[in-house]
């Protein structure tokens, strides 16, 4: 129902910045929140931020103050902008698409679309 498509991830140092991209294509007036999470070898898959039609993001505390995450509707893309990258930020971070109650699909709601992620490494 939704593709997603991630980019922006590389190699960077402990300090810099960096900024992913999320395009959505499909039944995107379906989605009633985007998100970003991250997942490192060895370790759970975590909500880095979420933001919400018409509501406030949210982010996790790790992040909070370093991250900040937006949407341009118009454009059907998500953004990631990353600063002060810290080592224990490397992951690949995946675009997630929800679907809470706006649609459901095939009776089922809370749908979820992600993307195939992209890699974001970040050396001491």
């Amino acid at each position: 129902q939704v593709q997603l498509v991630e980019s922006g991830g590389g190699l960077v140092q402990a300090g810099d910045s960096l900024a992913l991209s999320c395009v959505a294509s499909g039944k995107t007036v379906c989605i009633a929140a985007m998100n970003w999470y991250r997942q490192a070898p060895g370790k759970e898959r975590e909500s880095v931020a979420r933001i919400t039609r018409g509501s406030s993001p949210n982010y996790a505390e790790s992040v909070k103050g370093r991250f900040t995450i937006s949407r341009d509707i118009a454009n059907n893309t998500l953004y990631l902008q990353m600063n002060n990258l810290k080592p224990e930020d490397t992951a690949v971070y995946y675009c997630n698409a929800d679907f809470g109650v706006i649609c459901p699909v095939d009776g089922v709601y809370g749908m979820e679309y992600w993307g195939k992620g992209t890699l974001v490494t970040v050396s001491s």
